[in-house]
Protein backbone atom coordinates (compact mmCIF):
# COMPACT_ATOMS: atom_id res chain seq x y z
CA UNK A 1 0.00 0.00 0.00
CA UNK A 2 1.27 3.12 -0.92
CA UNK A 3 1.00 6.21 1.43
CA UNK A 4 0.48 9.89 0.51
CA UNK A 5 2.51 12.73 1.22
CA UNK A 6 1.13 15.15 3.28
CA UNK A 7 3.23 17.91 3.02
CA UNK A 8 6.21 19.28 0.51
CA UNK A 9 8.14 22.53 0.44
CA UNK A 10 5.63 24.78 -1.08
CA UNK A 11 8.61 27.34 -2.72
CA UNK A 12 12.16 26.77 -3.74
CA UNK A 13 13.36 28.45 0.08
CA UNK A 14 11.69 25.79 1.56
CA UNK A 15 13.62 22.86 -0.07
CA UNK A 16 16.52 22.87 2.44
CA UNK A 17 14.38 24.11 5.73
CA UNK A 18 14.05 20.04 6.91
CA UNK A 19 17.07 18.40 4.61
CA UNK A 20 15.48 14.92 3.06
CA UNK A 21 12.63 15.69 5.12
CA UNK A 22 10.97 18.16 2.29
CA UNK A 23 10.21 15.59 0.25
CA UNK A 24 7.23 14.55 2.65
CA UNK A 25 7.12 15.83 6.30
CA UNK A 26 7.21 20.14 6.04
CA UNK A 27 7.25 21.81 9.08
CA UNK A 28 9.69 23.92 10.62
CA UNK A 29 7.90 24.17 14.02
CA UNK A 30 10.23 23.29 17.12
CA UNK A 31 7.40 20.04 17.58
CA UNK A 32 8.24 19.11 13.79
CA UNK A 33 11.93 19.70 13.65
CA UNK A 34 12.07 17.26 17.22
CA UNK A 35 9.95 15.01 15.30
CA UNK A 36 12.54 15.11 12.81
CA UNK A 37 15.35 14.21 14.95
CA UNK A 38 13.94 11.17 16.47
CA UNK A 39 12.90 9.88 12.58
CA UNK A 40 16.76 10.44 11.85
CA UNK A 41 18.33 8.74 14.60
CA UNK A 42 15.92 5.57 14.62
CA UNK A 43 15.91 4.96 10.74
CA UNK A 44 19.33 3.41 10.31
CA UNK A 45 18.23 0.94 12.85
CA UNK A 46 15.82 -2.20 13.15
CA UNK A 47 14.41 -0.70 16.43
CA UNK A 48 10.29 -1.04 16.46
CA UNK A 49 8.85 2.43 16.87
CA UNK A 50 5.54 2.87 17.87
CA UNK A 51 3.86 6.35 16.89
CA UNK A 52 1.15 8.71 19.20
CA UNK A 53 -0.56 10.96 17.91
CA UNK A 54 -3.71 12.27 16.91
CA UNK A 55 -6.24 11.11 13.74
CA UNK A 56 -4.09 12.85 10.63
CA UNK A 57 -1.14 14.52 12.10
CA UNK A 58 1.06 12.32 9.86
CA UNK A 59 1.76 8.92 11.77
CA UNK A 60 1.76 6.71 8.33
CA UNK A 61 4.37 9.43 6.72
CA UNK A 62 6.27 9.34 9.70
CA UNK A 63 6.68 5.76 9.21
CA UNK A 64 7.28 5.53 5.81
CA UNK A 65 9.98 8.10 6.46
CA UNK A 66 11.93 5.94 9.20
CA UNK A 67 11.36 3.00 6.40
CA UNK A 68 13.02 5.29 3.84
CA UNK A 69 15.65 5.83 6.30
CA UNK A 70 16.57 2.07 7.62
CA UNK A 71 18.72 -0.17 5.70
CA UNK A 72 15.40 -2.22 4.23
CA UNK A 73 14.52 0.68 2.29
CA UNK A 74 15.12 -1.06 -1.26
CA UNK A 75 12.33 -3.37 0.81
CA UNK A 76 8.40 -3.19 0.83
CA UNK A 77 6.61 -0.70 2.94
CA UNK A 78 3.36 -3.10 4.15
CA UNK A 79 0.36 -1.01 5.56
CA UNK A 80 -1.84 -2.73 7.70
CA UNK A 81 -5.04 -0.55 9.48
CA UNK A 82 -5.86 -3.08 11.91
CA UNK A 83 -9.24 -1.08 12.82
CA UNK A 84 -10.65 -1.31 9.27
CA UNK A 85 -10.51 -5.67 9.26
CA UNK A 86 -12.84 -7.65 10.48
CA UNK A 87 -12.19 -9.94 13.78
CA UNK A 88 -12.96 -12.93 11.95
CA UNK A 89 -10.06 -12.61 9.18
CA UNK A 90 -7.22 -10.32 10.63
CA UNK A 91 -5.24 -13.50 11.44
CA UNK A 92 -5.37 -14.46 7.52
CA UNK A 93 -4.73 -10.39 7.10
CA UNK A 94 -1.34 -10.32 9.38
CA UNK A 95 0.13 -14.05 8.73
CA UNK A 96 -1.27 -15.56 5.50
CA UNK A 97 -3.20 -18.62 4.95
CA UNK A 98 -3.10 -22.36 3.30
CA UNK A 99 -4.95 -24.09 0.80
CA UNK A 100 -8.73 -24.93 1.93
CA UNK A 101 -8.24 -23.02 5.29
CA UNK A 102 -10.51 -20.45 5.51
CA UNK A 103 -13.89 -21.02 3.84
CA UNK A 104 -12.49 -23.40 1.15
CA UNK A 105 -10.22 -21.24 -0.05
CA UNK A 106 -8.65 -22.36 -3.26
CA UNK A 107 -4.85 -21.22 -2.70
CA UNK A 108 -2.13 -20.20 -0.76
CA UNK A 109 -2.44 -16.53 0.49
CA UNK A 110 0.43 -14.78 2.26
CA UNK A 111 -0.39 -12.62 4.49
CA UNK A 112 1.36 -8.82 5.36
CA UNK A 113 3.97 -10.14 7.34
CA UNK A 114 5.51 -12.06 4.61
CA UNK A 115 4.56 -9.53 1.66
CA UNK A 116 6.56 -6.97 3.88
CA UNK A 117 9.80 -9.45 4.44
CA UNK A 118 13.26 -7.69 3.70
CA UNK A 119 10.92 -3.87 4.69
CA UNK A 120 9.21 -2.27 7.08
CA UNK A 121 5.59 -3.41 8.69
CA UNK A 122 3.31 -0.86 9.98
CA UNK A 123 0.35 -1.37 11.87
CA UNK A 124 -2.03 1.24 12.03
CA UNK A 125 -4.17 1.66 14.58
CA UNK A 126 -2.42 -1.17 16.97
CA UNK A 127 -4.85 -1.02 19.72
CA UNK A 128 -7.46 -2.03 17.54
CA UNK A 129 -6.29 -5.42 17.43
CA UNK A 130 -8.17 -8.21 19.35
CA UNK A 131 -6.71 -9.46 22.49
CA UNK A 132 -6.12 -12.81 21.13
CA UNK A 133 -3.96 -11.42 17.97
CA UNK A 134 -2.08 -9.23 20.76
CA UNK A 135 -1.14 -12.35 22.13
CA UNK A 136 -0.11 -13.76 18.45
CA UNK A 137 1.61 -10.54 17.44
CA UNK A 138 3.54 -10.56 20.79
CA UNK A 139 4.35 -14.46 20.29
CA UNK A 140 5.83 -13.81 16.34
CA UNK A 141 8.00 -10.58 18.12
CA UNK A 142 9.61 -12.69 20.77
CA UNK A 143 10.32 -15.84 18.50
CA UNK A 144 10.73 -14.29 15.12
CA UNK A 145 8.39 -16.99 13.27
CA UNK A 146 4.75 -17.44 12.63
CA UNK A 147 2.69 -19.73 11.00
CA UNK A 148 -0.07 -19.05 8.34
CA UNK A 149 -3.68 -20.34 8.93
CA UNK A 150 -3.86 -23.71 8.58
CA UNK A 151 0.42 -24.25 8.43
CA UNK A 152 2.72 -26.66 10.59
CA UNK A 153 5.33 -25.06 8.92
CA UNK A 154 6.48 -22.14 10.17
CA UNK A 155 7.89 -18.94 8.49
CA UNK A 156 11.14 -16.32 9.84
CA UNK A 157 9.64 -12.77 10.52
CA UNK A 158 12.05 -10.78 8.31
CA UNK A 159 10.59 -7.66 9.13
CA UNK A 160 11.00 -3.81 10.68
CA UNK A 161 7.58 -3.07 13.08
CA UNK A 162 6.16 -0.06 13.33
CA UNK A 163 3.26 0.70 15.08
CA UNK A 164 0.91 3.61 15.35
CA UNK A 165 -1.91 4.47 17.58
CA UNK A 166 -4.31 7.63 18.15
CA UNK A 167 -5.00 6.67 21.88
CA UNK A 168 -2.45 7.19 25.14
CA UNK A 169 -0.65 3.89 25.10
CA UNK A 170 -1.02 3.94 29.22
CA UNK A 171 -4.64 4.41 29.22
CA UNK A 172 -4.96 2.03 26.38
CA UNK A 173 -3.60 -0.64 28.61
CA UNK A 174 -5.30 0.48 31.80
CA UNK A 175 -8.48 0.22 29.68
CA UNK A 176 -7.92 -3.27 28.10
CA UNK A 177 -8.01 -2.28 25.00
CA UNK A 178 -3.61 -3.05 24.57
CA UNK A 179 -1.54 -5.78 26.08
CA UNK A 180 1.51 -4.39 28.40
CA UNK A 181 3.20 -6.70 27.99
CA UNK A 182 3.03 -5.84 23.60
CA UNK A 183 3.46 -2.34 24.49
CA UNK A 184 7.07 -2.50 25.79
CA UNK A 185 7.87 -5.18 22.96
CA UNK A 186 6.57 -2.18 20.37
CA UNK A 187 7.90 1.00 22.33
CA UNK A 188 11.26 0.04 21.89
CA UNK A 189 11.44 3.65 20.37
CA UNK A 190 8.08 6.12 20.50
CA UNK A 191 7.97 9.08 18.30
CA UNK A 192 4.92 11.51 19.05
CA UNK A 193 3.57 13.43 16.46
CA UNK A 194 2.29 17.13 17.59
CA UNK A 195 -1.08 18.10 16.49
CA UNK A 196 -1.47 20.42 13.75
CA UNK A 197 -2.89 23.17 16.27
CA UNK A 198 0.51 23.12 18.09
CA UNK A 199 2.51 23.48 15.19
CA UNK A 200 2.57 27.42 14.17
CA UNK A 201 2.97 28.58 11.20
CA UNK A 202 3.67 24.94 9.92
CA UNK A 203 -0.53 25.58 8.81
CA UNK A 204 0.74 28.14 6.48
CA UNK A 205 3.76 26.33 5.24
CA UNK A 206 1.43 23.21 4.34
CA UNK A 207 -1.44 25.25 3.00
CA UNK A 208 1.03 26.94 0.70
CA UNK A 209 1.86 23.99 -0.22
CA UNK A 210 -1.55 22.31 -1.16
CA UNK A 211 -2.45 24.90 -3.20
CA UNK A 212 0.66 25.09 -5.06
CA UNK A 213 0.68 21.23 -5.87
CA UNK A 214 -3.59 22.20 -6.76
CA UNK A 215 -2.60 24.96 -8.94
CA UNK A 216 0.22 22.70 -10.63
CA UNK A 217 -2.06 20.59 -11.43
CA UNK A 218 -5.03 22.54 -13.18
CA UNK A 219 -2.48 25.30 -14.79
CA UNK A 220 -4.30 27.90 -12.52
CA UNK A 221 -3.39 30.83 -10.24
CA UNK A 222 -5.42 30.63 -7.47
CA UNK A 223 -4.23 32.28 -4.10
CA UNK A 224 -5.80 33.12 -0.58
CA UNK A 225 -7.40 36.13 0.60
CA UNK A 226 -6.56 37.84 3.70
CA UNK A 227 -9.23 36.57 5.06
CA UNK A 228 -8.58 32.96 4.10
CA UNK A 229 -5.04 33.51 5.45
CA UNK A 230 -6.19 34.83 8.82
CA UNK A 231 -8.78 31.90 9.24
CA UNK A 232 -5.79 29.38 8.60
CA UNK A 233 -4.20 30.92 11.54
CA UNK A 234 -7.12 30.88 13.95
CA UNK A 235 -8.75 27.94 13.42
CA UNK A 236 -8.03 24.97 15.65
CA UNK A 237 -7.79 22.37 13.37
CA UNK A 238 -9.00 18.87 15.10
CA UNK A 239 -8.53 17.20 12.10
CA UNK A 240 -5.20 17.77 11.81
CA UNK A 241 -3.29 18.13 8.48
CA UNK A 242 -5.79 15.45 6.93
CA UNK A 243 -8.31 18.60 7.67
CA UNK A 244 -6.25 21.24 6.32
CA UNK A 245 -5.85 19.61 3.05
CA UNK A 246 -9.25 18.36 2.32
CA UNK A 247 -10.08 22.25 3.47
CA UNK A 248 -7.72 23.47 0.81
CA UNK A 249 -8.96 21.23 -1.85
CA UNK A 250 -12.82 22.34 -1.38
CA UNK A 251 -11.79 25.65 -1.73
CA UNK A 252 -10.09 25.38 -4.85
CA UNK A 253 -12.92 23.81 -6.33
CA UNK A 254 -14.99 26.39 -5.60
CA UNK A 255 -13.36 29.33 -5.69
CA UNK A 256 -12.48 31.60 -8.69
CA UNK A 257 -8.61 33.77 -8.54
CA UNK A 258 -8.95 34.42 -4.65
CA UNK A 259 -10.21 31.57 -2.07
CA UNK A 260 -12.08 31.74 0.95
CA UNK A 261 -11.29 29.00 3.52
CA UNK A 262 -14.50 27.67 5.48
CA UNK A 263 -13.47 25.14 8.20
CA UNK A 264 -14.69 21.42 7.27
CA UNK A 265 -15.13 21.02 11.05
CA UNK A 266 -16.61 23.68 13.07
CA UNK A 267 -13.70 25.59 15.28
CA UNK A 268 -12.72 29.38 15.92
CA UNK A 269 -9.19 29.14 17.39
CA UNK A 270 -10.69 29.62 20.96
CA UNK A 271 -12.00 25.76 20.97
CA UNK A 272 -15.11 27.63 22.44
CA UNK A 273 -17.77 25.25 20.10
CA UNK A 274 -15.96 22.34 21.48
CA UNK A 275 -18.52 19.48 21.14
CA UNK A 276 -18.70 19.13 25.02
CA UNK A 277 -20.69 22.18 24.52
CA UNK A 278 -23.50 20.53 22.61
CA UNK A 279 -24.04 18.37 25.90
CA UNK A 280 -27.07 20.37 26.26
CA UNK A 281 -28.97 18.91 23.21
CA UNK A 282 -28.52 15.13 24.17
CA UNK A 283 -31.64 13.25 25.74
CA UNK A 284 -30.34 12.11 28.50
CA UNK A 285 -31.40 12.21 32.62
CA UNK A 286 -31.43 10.26 35.94
CA UNK A 287 -33.11 6.93 35.05
CA UNK A 288 -32.16 6.80 31.71
CA UNK A 289 -30.94 3.32 30.16
CA UNK A 290 -26.89 3.03 29.57
CA UNK A 291 -28.34 1.95 25.97
CA UNK A 292 -30.13 5.01 25.09
CA UNK A 293 -27.49 7.18 26.84
CA UNK A 294 -24.78 5.55 24.46
CA UNK A 295 -27.19 6.02 21.54
CA UNK A 296 -27.85 9.78 21.88
CA UNK A 297 -24.17 10.29 23.10
CA UNK A 298 -23.51 8.81 19.07
CA UNK A 299 -26.19 10.60 17.82
CA UNK A 300 -25.10 14.16 18.96
CA UNK A 301 -21.80 13.58 18.43
CA UNK A 302 -22.48 12.93 14.82
CA UNK A 303 -24.62 15.51 14.04
CA UNK A 304 -21.89 17.99 15.51
CA UNK A 305 -19.84 16.21 13.64
CA UNK A 306 -22.03 16.80 10.23
CA UNK A 307 -22.67 13.27 9.53
CA UNK A 308 -18.60 12.69 9.45
CA UNK A 309 -18.38 8.78 10.98
CA UNK A 310 -14.87 9.54 11.03
CA UNK A 311 -14.46 12.29 12.92
CA UNK A 312 -17.22 10.90 15.03
CA UNK A 313 -15.09 7.85 16.19
CA UNK A 314 -12.53 9.92 17.42
CA UNK A 315 -14.11 12.00 19.22
CA UNK A 316 -16.40 9.25 21.14
CA UNK A 317 -12.82 7.36 21.52
CA UNK A 318 -13.98 4.26 19.46
CA UNK A 319 -12.77 2.81 16.20
CA UNK A 320 -14.82 3.63 12.69
CA UNK A 321 -15.59 0.00 12.88
CA UNK A 322 -17.12 -0.03 16.45
CA UNK A 323 -18.98 3.04 15.46
CA UNK A 324 -20.35 1.68 12.32
CA UNK A 325 -21.32 -1.85 14.27
CA UNK A 326 -23.45 0.76 16.97
CA UNK A 327 -24.87 2.38 14.08
CA UNK A 328 -26.03 -1.20 12.34
CA UNK A 329 -27.45 -1.98 15.69
CA UNK A 330 -29.65 1.38 16.28
CA UNK A 331 -30.76 0.59 12.88
CA UNK A 332 -31.94 -2.92 13.55
CA UNK A 333 -33.36 -2.08 16.53
CA UNK A 334 -35.59 0.39 14.83
CA UNK A 335 -36.62 -2.23 11.62
CA UNK A 336 -37.63 -4.62 14.54
CA UNK A 337 -39.85 -2.17 16.44
CA UNK A 338 -41.43 -1.13 13.18
CA UNK A 339 -42.32 -4.60 12.13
Amino acid sequence: MNSVSHGVAAQPALSTMNGSFAANLLGASPAMQEVHRLIERVGPTDASVILTGESGSGKELAAQSIHERSLRRAGPFIVVSCGAIPAGVIEAELFGSEKGSLNGAARVRAGAFERARGGTLFLDEVTELPQDMQVRLLRVLETQKFYRVGATTSFTADVRLIASTNRCPLQAVQSGRLREDLLYRLAVFPVAMPPLRSRGDDVELLAAYFLAALNEQAQTQKRFSPLARAMLRQHTWPGNVRELKNCIERAFILGDGVLEVTPLIPGDGTRGDDPAADGERLNIRVGSRIHDMERSLIEATLDYFKGNKRRAADALGCSLKTLYNKLNGYSQSQECANS
